[in-house]
């Protein structure tokens, strides 16, 4: 069987074993970070109440962009999305304000995938709570999700990023992607009016 249709029919415990690194859990020694820790799951595994606060994340931070762009905002093709087979999920978990229960600071969702006939493993969504954003806790989920991307042995580590946000291309500008070679171009209407795509794909080599 090949390596990406091998990996997505592991059970998540397998899975885990065999792809994450060992440092999951408690997220730092510091203030806030300290009482926070992450949890891997799957869409099939993921609870009503963690859904929620993934779309939730999501709505709050891209549904305008979303609207705005040429693929558009639609509720309920995005829940769709979120219930994939093949998507994985890593969970940053906090206190809540009266520390009764845990609340969602932030995730990050990715699927082993062929992108254009490379193996590739893709960054679907990655949000955080605006408190725990600048603190290096989006680089550490896009670490973990590139390693397992090393460990099955794809390819190469890509996602989608609007074109509006200055500060998200950045962000994975510094972590080392590129544009890809299959994002899409600039395109020139009957009218010669030239129309700019609303999303770029971004790619980063995990080989060599």
């Amino acid at each position: 069987m090949p390596r990406i249709e091998d990996a997505n029919a592991l059970s998540l415990p397998e899975y885990r074993a065999r792809f994450l690194p060992p440092i999951l859990g408690a997220l730092g020694h510091e203030t806030p970070l300290q009482s926070y820790e992450i949890r891997f799951e799957s869409s099939s595994t993921l609870t009503c109440a963690d859904a929620d606060a993934c779309f939730d994340l999501i709505a709050s931070s891209s549904a305008n962009a979303y609207a705005t762009s040429s693929i558009g905002w639609s509720p309920a093709k995005k829940r769709k999305e979120m219930k994939l087979p093949d998507l994985r999920y890593l969970l940053l978990s906090g206190p809540t304000a009266h520390d009764v229960g845990k609340h969602l600071g932030g995730f990050l969702s990715f699927m082993l995938t062929y992108e254009d006939g490379y193996e590739a493993i893709y960054c679907y969504e990655v949000h955080l709570s605006p408190q725990l954003q600048r603190k290096g806790i989006g680089k550490h989920l896009m670490s973990l999700m590139e390693e397992v991307g090393r460990r099955v042995g794809v390819e190469k580590s890509m996602l989608t990023v609007f074109v509006e946000n200055q500060s998200a291309l950045n962000f994975y500008e510094n972590l080392g992607y590129s544009r890809d070679e299959n994002s899409p171009e600039a395109r020139t209407l009957r009218n010669g009016k030239v129309k700019m795509p609303s999303y770029v794909i971004l790619s980063k080599s995990l080989r060599g």
